[in-house]
């Protein structure tokens, strides 16, 4: 009996929680698309402050914000009053989170910012309150029913919701993308599976070129030499015109051809298959798998004549892309 209590105190809690939500999903008007605009075009960095669990989501959100592509950092209201004011610049926006938006520590700051002209966007659950009435931009919070009464709970979900949509909205805004966030994320699980092929190709000496006029005899030793497998083929206006795979070769002297006198033109496959630079790792080995080879030619900006590396299948397992 005690355990399904307990079970049913949770089930009270998050169903709490998802009213609270309901009510914000409502409150969302211009106001929220005039703050998304405004942080996604400024030049400085965002702010974000709040006392005891809103100080908590105040950090959060901050780090939410930087991660796609918005500098921001969180202020501890305590410290602001003794000197860490000086870290807030005019060209900031200043973001302050509090429920009842009348917490003492929050003045001084909101005299600070109205004083300087920094834009100050609220987000609080009270009408009435000093930082409603001081913020540039209301970001109005919905009154809400805390888990036990009195517990910061529904409240702090509603701030934690609106942050992330702050942050979705200007990320969506800025057009901030896949590539972009892997620059931000180099060492995460994500960025991994977001390399792209030129992260994993190889280029300059590593590229087995030969000319499409060269004898077979030649182009076996650079063959051997690169160990890719592979030869990258151009013209005279050294444009990509074929590629030379060692299963190629391997089928051309079992002809009984005197492989080594013929020109590499004379057994290439011409217009190989070439992928952009800008490709995720994924997609190459899904276009490799497609067609049942284990290399490609890569190229930049359209121009596939131009081969600027390569990428065999090894060098996108040993990064474990799958």
């Amino acid at each position: 009996m005690i355990k399904n209590k307990y079970i049913s105190t949770a089930k009270d809690v998050i169903n709490l929680e998802i009213k609270a939500l309901q009510k914000l999903k409502k409150n969302i008007n211009q106001s929220f698309v005039q703050a998304v605009k405004h942080i996604a075009k400024c030049q400085s960095k965002i702010i974000l402050c709040g006392v005891g669990k809103s100080g908590l989501i105040a950090s959060k959100i901050a780090a939410t914000l930087a991660s796609v592509g918005t500098p921001s950092f969180s202020l501890s209201a305590a410290e602001a009053s003794h000197g860490d004011l000086g870290m807030i610049s005019k060209k900031d926006i200043l973001i302050m989170i509090s429920n009842s938006g009348d917490t003492n520590e929050l003045k001084n700051i909101i005299q600070y910012a109205n004083r300087n002209k920094i834009l100050l966007i609220g987000i609080v659950s009270k009408k009435n309150s000093i930082l409603y009435t001081a913020a540039d931009i209301k970001l109005l919070i919905p009154k809400v029913e805390e888990a036990g009464g009195i517990v910061p709970t529904s409240s702090t979900t509603a701030q934690l919701a609106l942050g992330d949509s702050i942050a979705i909205a200007t990320m969506q805004f800025k057009k901030f993308g896949k590539l972009d966030f892997k620059k931000l994320h180099p060492a995460g699980t994500l960025a991994e599976k977001l390399k792209t092929v030129e992260d994993i190709m190889l280029t300059g000496k590593k590229i087995p070129f030969v000319n499409e006029d060269m004898r077979m005899e030649n182009a076996l030793k650079i063959l051997s030499n690169k160990k890719l497998g592979i030869l990258i083929v151009r013209n005279k206006k050294n444009k990509t015109s074929g590629i030379i795979t060692d299963g190629q070769i391997r089928r051309f002297n079992q002809k009984k051809t005197n492989l080594q006198l013929m020109k590499v033109k004379e057994i290439m496959t011409k217009n190989p298959i070439s992928i952009d630079k800008n490709a995720l790792a994924a997609k190459a080995l899904s276009l490799m798998n497609g067609n049942k080879i284990t290399a490609l030619c890569i190229h930049e900006n359209n121009i596939k004549s131009k081969t600027i590396g390569v990428i065999h299948i090894h060098n996108i397992l040993k990064s474990n892309i799958s």
